[in-house]
């Protein structure tokens, strides 16, 4: 008995669905009857008939098709009225990353979930806590005479980003923050004083924004992650090199969201055991 009355309740939420598909699109029944080579009268049927029958699938994918959703959401089998493709598109998108500091997507982006938890594995030290001389050494040899311009109109940026409603959770691998310290690798060349200078800065806002702002330093022997940042339940972007990858369905965000936890439950430094990290290495510089 209760599956006559579901088959009758899926057929009259088919009839409701497909005259607010039509609805919608301003289709009339002759052009919808057109689009998927029926008569007429089958189209009044399939709105009116109080049965409990369905249409074959052929019908039904070709009433969805013709309408512009998904076969699935005209037998309430799904909420979303886009087809897989077109959710598929607006979930996954890949837009140009430019070697810039906080470029106009980036910010846009922050903007947009302004009062929601930021979390971020950046591809280096973060943007946001950098010092100018620090920004110059690193972005000077890509943008060349526009830099101290690049440089200055980010500042805007970074200071509205570090004085948001947002709570920032940031996990760094331990060995970068080290690097940087002792000026190996990436950080081969730059100068004692800048390395100073800039680790004075992290300690500074690492307790002038605490709690709001926390950083943590994870093993990466153990743990690794690539650059991700999670916009709250908005927005999940990966930074690609030349381009960044977007999610946005709910799913995955929450799979990342989870990455980001153990990154920081598994952190070799701690938010608190920040500021006499970098103590020490202020100390071993040279």
């Amino acid at each position: 008995m209760s599956q006559i009355i579901d088959k009758r309740l899926r057929a009259a939420q088919f009839r409701a669905r497909l005259a607010a598909a039509m609805a919608q699109t301003g289709i009339s029944q002759s052009a919808l009857a057109r689009a998927i080579a029926v008569d007429r009268s089958t189209i009044s049927q399939l709105l009116t008939d109080q049965g409990a029958r369905l249409p074959n699938a052929h019908v039904i994918g070709a009433c969805a098709a013709a309408l512009g959703v998904s076969a699935d959401w005209l037998l309430s089998l799904s909420d979303r009225p886009e087809s897989a493709a077109e959710l598929l598109s607006t979930s996954l998108g890949m837009t140009e990353a430019p070697r810039a500091l906080v470029d106009e997507q980036i910010f846009d982006w922050h903007r947009e979930a302004a009062g929601y938890k930021i979390r971020h594995v950046p591809a280096a030290l973060p943007d946001m806590l950098k010092t100018r001389a620090m920004l110059e050494w690193e972005y000077t040899p890509h943008l060349g005479r526009t830099a101290d311009q690049a440089i200055g109109a980010s500042e805007d940026r970074l200071n509205w980003m570090r004085g948001s409603q947002s709570d920032y959770e940031i996990a760094l691998p331990l060995h970068e923050m080290e690097s940087f310290a002792r000026g190996t690798g990436y950080y081969h060349g730059l100068p004692a004083t800048v390395r100073q200078e800039q680790i004075a800065q992290f300690l500074t806002l690492s307790e002038q924004l605490y709690p709001r702002l926390r950083l943590y330093l994870f093993d990466a022997r153990r743990l690794y992650s690539a650059p991700v940042t999670l916009f709250g339940p908005l927005l999940c972007v990966f930074y690609a090199g030349g381009h960044y990858l977007t999610f946005r369905d709910r799913d995955r965000i929450e799979v990342f969201t989870h990455h980001f936890d153990r990154l920081v439950r598994e952190a070799t430094v701690t938010a608190r055991g920040l500021p006499d990290h970098l103590r020490r290495l202020r100390r071993e510089i040279t």
